[in-house]
């Protein structure tokens, strides 16, 4: 499987985004459990049929595009990555209090942190981010190639990797964060998303709050036809004085209005509402 992972890295991506369209749909005729959680959570939040088609081919591309997006040296990739909003990013980076980087579940989130690397990391220091290894061993190896090049700070989901975050935003630094990946028991609340609890993040609130570092969302746009990706990066207003509990609801409506902005490119097969 890694050398299959590695040599489609050099296919066409439009190649790749039709193989990830037949892999997502045969797993949704296949797997009957991705099938109704794709369907319960898009007919929860309203989506459409169309969409829903959409989001079923988003999720197989989103597989078959990480050799690209991983793989590929970056000067091949350049002309396929543009940015909109990089002027946001640059202003919170050139402030020196850190920025938090909150990229959901929506198209290629994973062309965030190349992108971010080869524009700004040369200025500004690497992005650190918290992961959670892959179970699966050939691919966890693909994962370390993939994040440790210059410019990527990988660090655990563990206390230890909480301070190294925390170091990097005191340094002025950038961190990413999942806002709509449920966390580890105690390190979130519940607020309601699309109508319905979901245990929800708090350490981007308090991170914020402990270093004063601006929160901004990032997204991958994944353009049709296999012409590349927009990194777009917008800003993101939290009540940082209220509750935790009223903090986590205004993320998780900030993730609605972007969500239902582009359905047909969010994970809606995403055990969102998962006990941690």
């Amino acid at each position: 499987m890694q050398t299959i992972f590695r040599l489609s890295a050099w296919l066409p991506l439009w190649a790749l985004h039709g193989i990830g369209t037949l892999l997502g749909w045969l797993v949704y005729c296949l797997d009957g459990t991705y099938r109704r959680r794709l369907v319960d959570h898009s007919g929860q939040a309203g989506i459409g049929a169309a969409d829903r088609r959409s989001s079923v081919s988003a999720a197989g591309k989103l597989v078959t595009e990480l050799p690209w997006v991983w793989l590929r040296p970056y000067a091949q990739k350049a002309s396929r990555i543009r940015w909109e909003g990089a002027d946001v990013l640059e202003a919170a980076l050139e402030r020196g209090k850190g920025v938090i980087l909150m990229t959901p579940h929506v198209g290629c989130f994973e062309v965030v942190p190349q992108a971010f690397v080869h524009r700004f990391a040369p200025r500004f220091g690497a992005m650190t981010f918290l992961y959670r290894p892959s179970k699966l061993h050939w691919f966890g190896r693909m994962q370390r190639a993939a994040w440790s090049g210059p410019g990527m700070d990988p660090v655990p989901t563990t206390m230890a990797g909480v301070r190294l975050v925390l170091k990097a935003l005191r340094q002025g630094r950038v961190t990413g964060l999942l806002p709509d990946q449920v966390p580890h028991a105690g390190f979130g609340v519940w607020a309601p998303f699309f109508g319905r609890r979901a245990y929800t993040m708090t350490l981007a609130a308090r991170l914020a709050q402990q270093t004063g570092a601006e929160l901004l969302m990032a997204w991958g746009d994944r353009l049709p036809y296999g012409r590349g990706y927009v990194v777009c990066i917008e800003p993101l207003q939290l009540p940082l004085d209220r509750t935790a509990e009223e903090t986590a609801t205004a993320l998780n409506q900030a993730m609605e209005r972007l969500i239902l902005r582009r359905p047909g490119m969010y994970l809606w097969s995403y055990a969102r509402y998962k006990q941690p």
